[in-house]
């Protein structure tokens, strides 16, 4: 595992999920079994901010022995209510990556598919030292949306995390996982150092600070296949299903963007 790092993506951590999120969630039991399975392994989690500063310098800040990052996804409210707990027990640090217009609260426009966060427990969170980073505003396929939408949805996010903690995010995390050159472009120039993808790989620097992969964390994840993930055995097999799948959708997707462009919707 040397160069590399395993980056879990978690979603919901809940007894009893939506249906639309219970594939990627984790039970508060499982949660809890995984991250004692990190301490007794060794592992240190840091931040996907402390991540970008490290290999942007290239090595002259160390990581630790050990290094793992703890990512959760969209906003949802089992982060607050079942995962902090569990954090806080193991002193263990994690980046929670928001949707802005999905969370609870004067910013939200519908649309979530699961019960989100508030304002207040996200601020309880940051105060806790969970890094607060972007996920778009309204959690679109940003591969598919015009220049002036991808703009939107990328500073729209950035804005209201700097304003509601007072601090603009530094990282961002695509939603679905895709990307494009133009996608991450938009990020780099709305200002975020870092952006992270699922690729379900461990993460390497020449992955670049925008393209970082991450691995799946789900519902029917057990503790044998997650000790296998954190020590980077087996991901390839494990994930194989999901590349396939990944490689023959972006062929889809390529063609569906490119016909958008040809009916003049790509603006």
């Amino acid at each position: 595992m040397s160069g590399t790092v395993p980056i879990l993506m978690y979603h919901a951590v809940a007894h009893q999920p939506a249906k639309a999120t219970l594939g990627l969630s984790v039970t508060p039991e499982a949660f809890a079994e995984q991250m004692a399975a990190l301490d007794e392994h060794g592992f240190t989690p840091i931040t996907t901010a402390e991540l970008g500063e490290c290999w942007r310098s290239g090595g002259s800040r160390a990581l630790p022995a050990r290094p793992v990052l703890i990512t959760f996804d969209d906003g949802y409210e089992g982060v607050h209510r079942y995962s902090l707990p569990v954090l806080a027990k193991h002193g263990f640090a994690s980046t929670l990556f928001v949707s802005t217009g999905w969370l609870r609260g004067a910013h939200d426009e519908g649309g979530a598919i699961d019960t989100m966060l508030d304002w207040d427990q996200v601020r309880e969170l940051a105060g806790a030292g969970m890094e607060i980073g972007g996920h778009t505003h309204s959690h679109p396929q940003m591969d598919q949306l015009g220049d002036e939408a991808l703009r939107y949805e990328t500073v729209r996010c950035r804005d209201i995390i700097a304003d509601e903690l007072g601090a603009a995010p530094t990282s961002f995390a695509y939603p679905f996982g895709y990307s494009s050159r133009r996608v991450r472009e938009t990020v780099k120039s709305a200002g975020f150092a870092q952006s992270f993808a699922v690729g379900n790989a461990l993460a390497r620097p020449v992955q670049g600070p925008y393209a970082i992969e991450r691995v799946t964390v789900r519902r029917s994840t057990d503790l044998a296949e997650f000790e296998r993930l954190i020590e980077g055995r087996a991901i390839g097999r494990n994930f194989a299903k999901d590349r396939a799948l990944t490689k023959g959708y972006a062929m889809v997707r390529r063609t569906r963007r490119a016909a958008t462009l040809l009916r003049g919707g790509g603006r």
